[in-house]
């Protein structure tokens, strides 16, 4: 219920701020807000070419084809002029995001359907995992860990390993395989939910612990950088993973206390001690690399290890075929059940996603984010922030609405600022310290049909609000 407030309230505070810059700015067009394209020409202005300043008026009549390009200087976007129809188009820097209706677009054939390939594939060595009896094993070599962390969830239940799975694809920087394995989560914990419209405790320390982010390999970060030209593109790892740590030790001691878990447990403390130990010692050993050491670590590490448990996964299967006979059924067609589910619960969740990503182009399209981003720019620069912290501050706030927004802001500081400044630095670090809180909620909740996510959202924002202050304390102390 609260996220259909909250998506009702972006909506129709987007929409009226539509209407009122329709009436109110004469630079303002209701096409770019339906129609407009990612990095296409922002239209500013349009005029009758006698409004113009004559030497504009003059250059454009001698040029050519009657279109001008102004570059005022490196560090802001040109002004385009196109004259036409005895009225000029004035043109200044790059869309954003995307318009209403190519969202609609794009979240089908650019998001859904590569996700419902994933699902497929992932969700059918699920199903090969659960036949086997590999996720089983898992589950009960786990239990002590988890029934201290999910107390509501019975000892050496399926969700444990699916959960399993998640957190260690999230931690590995496989996407990719993350987003099956925590959607099978969700509906294994469905099974056990006394009140199936609402979040479970269990669900909701599940998604706080998913969404806080814990990330070993920051593969696309270090991409992205190396692609500005960055002198070490990996230099922001470790404090990704100290920001992406703290974030997840707060999503675990706020949603503990919530829900009153015990957290004097042997099996827990010694379950925490051995991952921060686990972290700690990957921080050491990926510190001594060097600088070709480090790239090679991180590019190389994920994809093997992805390998390695598709490999897993197959070589167990059919060492334990007869399994599989005795469920009246075989390896590949074990595979295609699971696949087929894979593609169902794509279908499920596409209208919930859509929703959630048009009503966030319509926030950002609106003009609404960007007032909102320089109210905040601007408070913070007079209580004495640097600058260069108040630069990036647009990635940490559009994070948690929209991955594809943030990193487009992301890439625009390296650009504009140079990947190794400051403002780049953090940005990356913002980027991969949590989830896209509002697609997530969207994507997980909408898979299993809950209504009511509880307290979910608010701790999942104020996670990812620890994740900004930890972030600028981290890359001012590493910076």
């Amino acid at each position: 219920m609260v996220l259909s407030r909250f998506w009702l309230t972006i909506f129709i505070s987007s929409i009226v701020f539509i209407v009122v810059s329709l009436f109110t700015a004469n630079t303002y067009t209701i096409d770019s807000v339906l129609n407009g394209k990612k990095d296409d020409p922002v239209l500013v202005s349009e005029k009758y070419i006698d409004e113009l300043p004559a030497f504009i008026k003059d250059s454009i009549q001698k040029a050519p084809d009657q279109t001008m390009i102004i570059n005022r200087d490196t560090l802001n976007a040109d002004s385009t002029y196109v004259y036409k129809n005895k009225t000029v188009k004035i043109f200044s820097g790059l869309q954003k995001s995307d318009g209403l209706l190519p969202t609609c677009k794009s979240t089908l054939v650019d998001l859904i359907l590569p996700l419902i390939a994933y699902l497929a594939f992932f969700c059918g060595l699920m199903e090969l995992l659960i036949i086997s009896g590999a996720s089983g094993k898992l589950a009960k070599g786990l239990s002590p860990v988890f029934v201290k962390v999910f107390p509501s969830i019975p000892k050496n239940h399926p969700s444990i390993s699916y959960m399993t799975l998640n957190f260690a694809a999230n931690f590995l920087g496989l996407d990719s395989a993350a987003t099956p394995f925590g959607l099978k989560a969700m509906e294994s914990l469905q099974e056990i939910n006394p009140d199936k419209d609402k979040a479970s405790d269990a669900q909701i320390m599940f998604m706080c612990l998913h969404a806080s982010g814990l990330t070993l390999i920051a593969t696309s970060i270090i991409g992205y950088r190396a692609a500005a030209n960055a002198t070490n593109p990996a230099d922001v790892m470790l404090p990704c993973i100290i920001t992406s740590f703290i974030g997840t030790i707060a999503a675990f001691l706020i949603v503990g206390i919530k829900q009153k878990i015990n957290f004097k447990s042997a099996s827990l403390l010694i379950g925490l001690m051995g991952l921060i130990a686990a972290i700690v010692g990957l921080l050491m050993y990926v510190n001594h690399l060097d600088l070709i050491g480090k790239n090679y670590f991180t590019s190389n590490l994920s994809g093997l290890i992805l390998l390695a448990i598709i490999a897993f996964t197959l070589i167990f299967s059919f060492l334990n075929e007869q399994k599989f006979k005795d469920a009246n059924t075989t390896v590949f067609d074990t595979f295609v059940v699971g696949a087929n589910n894979g593609v169902k619960t794509g279908v499920t969740i596409f209208p919930y996603v859509l929703g959630m990503l048009v009503a966030i182009s319509l926030f950002r399209n609106s003009g609404l984010f960007e007032i909102i981003s320089d109210g905040i720019g601007f408070i913070f620069s007079n209580l004495g922030v640097s600058k260069e912290i108040t630069n990036a501050l647009p990635v940490a706030m559009l994070r948690p609405f929209s991955s594809a927004g943030s990193r487009g802001f992301l890439i625009d500081s390296m650009n504009t600022f140079g990947a190794d400044s400051l403002t780049a630095r953090l940005s990356s670090i913002f980027q991969c310290s949590a989830e896209s809180t509002f697609y997530v909620i969207a994507v997980y909740f909408g898979s299993v049909n809950i209504k009511n996510t509880r307290y979910a959202l608010g701790t999942m924002l104020l996670v990812d609000l620890i994740c900004v202050i930890t972030a600028i304390f981290v890359a001012t102390w590493f910076f």
